[in-house]
């Protein structure tokens, strides 16, 4: 329904003749959009389809987070607490043009753009309790038992990657400093997951020129790991990062037998996180067709997806179809110059392999 509103302005003039005349000045239209109830709509194979979450698992977002939600009602009273969640879940299951998203939910571009910064943040709010590492000496045991069950790496408790969102040009001085080296914007996003996938540690903050090592260098997780906090538990990471106490890389050059078992188990073990990264993007394709809003809301959808994922896995969600080709965002890593790392940081990964892959059968 278009609704047409006309001002009605009186101006005086010097000619005692146009006394009468009006000038009309007509207002833009304002149009009431159908607001649909995509809940009812479709059937739970179209709605998971379509915002890539089960019925069940969006309800129980929306109870999470409604709080939240609400203090965006104000601004955006036309649309219920349900559709602006299901609003910013369409966002990131397509990944498409504001206009788009808003038209499938009758909403104008400046309130989609607003309702899904708000949304965003109200979902990676929840990061604080979906997002942790295993902190108790009984939940290391049992994510170092499960890792070991996978490939007989003993001690892992998590597996460490970056991978590079796709989002257009920031704009501004330091706009260069997103071009990563295989020539695209993009924040560069240190990732940790356990052996159920789930994403137990992320940081999303930094610009995809900066390499892995310094991601890792400056981050909270590596100060909890110098500060002893997760004892005898190890991380798994690929080239791009230092040897460490903490954190094991692959041999580089293998030459006897228990290095090349070693690296068999790092490569296997390791690998999770890998097919981590492809769930996420497949899930929310966004991550990889890249976002055009603002920095601030970027980092927030990241956040928001990583903690929507670790949801999924634990409502056993399946995996949603692949409507479009996900790019390898994966960048070639920097092999680090293993005669220039301290003998101390190698200790651990020279004792694995002397004393324990060097007695390993397969």
């Amino acid at each position: 329904m278009d609704l047409l509103f006309v001002d009605i302005n009186i101006f005086e003039s010097d000619d005692d003749d146009n006394d009468d005349d009006y000038n009309f000045v007509v207002r833009r239209p304002y149009t009431i959009r159908n607001k649909p109830n995509n809940i009812q709509v479709w059937d739970d194979t179209e709605f998971f389809n379509r915002f890539r979450l089960k019925k069940e698992t969006v309800i129980h977002l929306l109870h999470r987070v409604e709080d939240r939600l609400l203090i965006i009602r104000n601004k955006s009273r036309s649309l219920t607490l349900i559709n602006q969640l299901l609003l910013a879940l369409r966002f990131y299951a397509t990944g498409n043009f504001l206009r788009a998203c808003g038209d499938f939910s009758g909403a104008s571009i400046s309130t989609a753009s607003r309702i899904i910064a708000k949304v965003s943040l109200a979902i990676a709010s929840l990061s604080a309790t979906m997002i942790n590492f295993p902190e108790t000496n009984e939940e290391i045991r049992t994510t170092q038992r499960a890792f070991y069950e996978m490939y007989r790496f003993p001690r892992v408790i998590g597996c460490i990657d970056g991978t590079h969102i796709r989002i257009q040009c920031p704009g501004g001085e330091h706009a260069e400093e997103f071009r990563n080296r295989k020539g695209f914007f993009s924040p560069h996003t240190q990732v940790v997951c356990d052996h159920n996938m789930k994403i137990i540690d992320i940081v999303a903050r930094w610009p995809g020129s900066v390499h892995d090592a310094t991601i890792f260098q400056h981050s909270r997780l590596r100060q909890r790991l110098e500060a002893g906090e997760f004892h005898s538990g190890i991380l798994l990471g690929d080239g791009g990062y230092p040897i460490e106490k903490y954190l094991l890389t692959p041999v580089l050059h293998p030459t006897i037998v228990a290095e090349e078992r070693y690296n068999n188990a790092h490569i296997r073990t390791r690998n999770i996180v890998e097919r981590v990264f492809g769930v996420w993007k497949r899930r929310f394709p966004v991550l990889s067709l890249g976002m055009r809003v603002k920095m601030e809301t970027v980092q927030d959808i990241i956040v928001a997806t990583a903690v929507l994922h670790n949801i999924a896995r634990n409502q056993n969600e399946e995996e949603p179809p692949a409507f479009v080709d996900i790019p390898d965002e994966k960048i070639g890593d920097d092999n680090v110059n293993e005669e220039a790392v301290p003998v101390q940081d190698n200790n651990i990964r020279q004792a694995l392999i002397n004393d324990y892959f060097s007695r390993l059968h397969n």
